[in-house]
């Protein structure tokens, strides 16, 4: 069942001051009471909201103006970390919100708390990180967390832009002790489909050639048959004609009689 509370400043996603809203009960016990970010809203605290929003409402604008003042003075500073970690860059531990709110604090001079640095997750790896800090719920610049293990690293890092690990020096050396043999293997293995190629080419044009051998022979047997039968046709036509000549003769001595 949800829970309803009347804001007490503007909340990401959620509304901004004064309004009333309906969250998870979870949501309004773990994090909107405790940080007196809103009230819940029973009749008792509606009429002490209406009651005290003119004075809620100037703390708020003062404390939004304080924030944009640290603004101007937070936004875009460049803190580095010190940490130990493996050549390819792993931190041995993490880097937390709490370290950076008091890197920043330190290199500003200003007060950042823990809970103004806005990230899910804690960074375990070497690297320049953009990190979102919320002065106020209406006032949020960036800072840069460049994470290194020692301070030349980390002038390298922010001169070159990406983190300084060993993966990217000992890739290539591993790449060239394995590329003579990779190339033997590529050039053995291009020989190799030229040979097979060749040898398919000549018994392709072996076959060719018998083909064209046997349909030539069939060609010629072809001819000499119907040769042959023509022959058979004339010499049968012969031996009729003069049987019907020598019957023609016997049809007139017939007559002459």
């Amino acid at each position: 069942m949800a829970t309803q509370v009347i804001l007490l400043e503007r909340v990401e996603k959620l509304g901004n001051l004064g309004d009333v809203v309906s969250v998870k009960p979870g949501y309004a016990r773990n994090y909107l009471l405790p940080q007196k970010k809103a009230l819940r809203a029973s009749k008792e605290n509606i009429a002490y909201f209406e009651a005290q929003k003119a004075s809620i409402e100037k703390a708020n604008a003062d404390k939004r103006q304080d924030a944009e003042k640290q603004a101007k003075k937070v936004d875009g500073t460049i803190v580095s970390l010190i940490r130990q970690a493996s050549e390819a860059g792993q931190l041995f531990g993490s880097v937390s919100a709490r370290d950076i709110a008091e890197s920043v604090s330190e290199t500003t001079k200003e007060t950042i708390e823990r809970s103004h640095v806005v990230m899910n997750t804690n960074f375990k790896t070497l690297g320049l990180f953009p990190v979102e800090i919320a002065l106020h719920p209406e006032v949020k610049v960036s800072v840069t967390v460049n994470i290194a293990r020692s301070d030349d690293e980390a002038k390298i890092q922010a001169k070159t832009g990406k983190a300084v690990i060993a993966q990217e020096e000992e890739a290539p050396a591993e790449e060239q002790a394995k590329a003579p043999e990779q190339d033997n293997k590529a050039d053995m293995l291009e020989e190799s489909a030229l040979e097979a190629e060749k040898i398919a080419a000549e018994e392709q044009a072996v076959k060719d050639a018998e083909d064209a051998k046997k349909a030539e022979e069939k060609a010629a047997k072809k001819a000499a048959k119907a040769e042959a039968e023509t022959a058979e046709e004339q010499a049968a036509e012969g031996e009729e004609a003069p049987a019907e000549e020598a019957e023609g003769e016997g049809s007139k001595e017939e007559k002459a009689e």
